[in-house]
This record gives structure tokens, sequence and C-alpha cells, in this order.
């Protein structure tokens, strides 16, 4: 054998480093499915209760045990011009956030949901809990008028998507309809 052909074998074999399209389709239907799954579980948990503290409060633990990678999950509510904190899982948070401050209250001034996957790199952002490196905040209406946040924070960066966006404002949908006796 020559040393040319030698050198040929323990060559190791090119790996393409381009993602396949495969792998995104799968995680896509898998992230999907868990969101409609936990939007089943959302009206289990809502059916026949009204009360606003208690299903927030059921919502924000669904949320939280739910989605991997997730250290905070929780609800702000507009009260003068401020957010104030609501029910939660994880850490103390803080308490009052200034409408048109950080990626919450930013979020609500803008009416739209927010995804920040750095947010170090947010200006104005306000850290309630330093192992927080991503978030998502997904304004909560009430016809026009905005009636609060519900926000997710991650310790990983790039960790919330269009479709946690999707999947998010879609539980959060069922929440406001139910609490106006808008889910039949």
């Amino acid at each position: 054998m020559s040393s040319k052909a030698a050198k040929k074998k323990t060559r190791a074999p090119k790996v393409s480093k381009k993602p396949t399209k495969q792998p995104a389709k799968i995680e896509k239907t898998v992230k999907g499915k868990a969101y409609a799954t936990l939007v089943a579980e959302l009206r289990s948990l809502l059916k026949g209760e009204y009360d606003f503290i208690a299903n927030t409060a059921n919502f924000s633990a669904l949320v939280y045990n739910s989605l991997p990678d997730v250290n905070w999950a929780g609800f702000y509510f507009l009260k003068d011009e401020e957010l104030v904190l609501g029910p939660f899982q994880g850490k103390p948070a803080c308490v009052r956030i200034p409408f048109g401050k950080g990626v919450c209250g930013f979020a609500a001034k803008q009416c739209e949901t927010v995804i920040v996957p750095n947010v170090h790199d947010f200006p104005g952002h306000i850290a309630c809990d330093i192992a927080s490196n991503s978030e998502i905040v997904i304004p909560l209406f009430d016809g026009e008028r905005v009636l609060g946040v519900f926000d997710v924070d991650s310790p990983t960066l790039k960790r919330f998507d269009d479709q946690d966006a999707e999947g998010l404002n879609e539980l959060v949908t069922v929440l406001v309809a139910h609490e106006e006796g808008l889910d039949g």
C-alpha cells in the first residue's frame, strides 16, 4: 500500500456544518404539540374557576413547570402607570416596574410581544434575577387596553423564538377569554 493511500485512510471524514432541515421541522412539531398540550391543560385548570388571582397563579405554575429551561414565569398588572407584580413562579422578583421601562414595561407600552435573546444587551433591562439571560413578554389586553404582561425568563441565551411567542400568546388568549366569559 502506498503512503498516499494510507494518508487517505487516516483522514477524518468531512462533516457538513450546515444544519439539516429535518431536525428543525421535528423540533417545531414537538414544540407545537407541547404548546397544544399546555392549552388543553390550561382549559382544564380554568374550567369552572373564575377567580382571576387563582387562575393566573395556576397559569404561572403550569408554564413554569412545563416549559424546559425556564427560571421565572409570572404576571405584572398595570396599576397607575406601573406594572405591579402578580402571581408568579421562581425567585422573588421586582415588585414595581415603571410603564415603558425594562422589557416588561417596554412590551406593555408597545402593546406587543417582545422576545429578548440576551437581556444584557437590552437597553434599560431591569435585572430581578441575575441568572436570567433571555426573556419573552406577552401583553394581556382587555379589548384595546393593556391589563398587564406575562413574563417568562430563562438562564439560557436565545431560549425563546417565534414558536414560543405563538404558543404563549395562545395561552394568554385562552386565559383572557376565560376571564371575560368568552370561552363558552
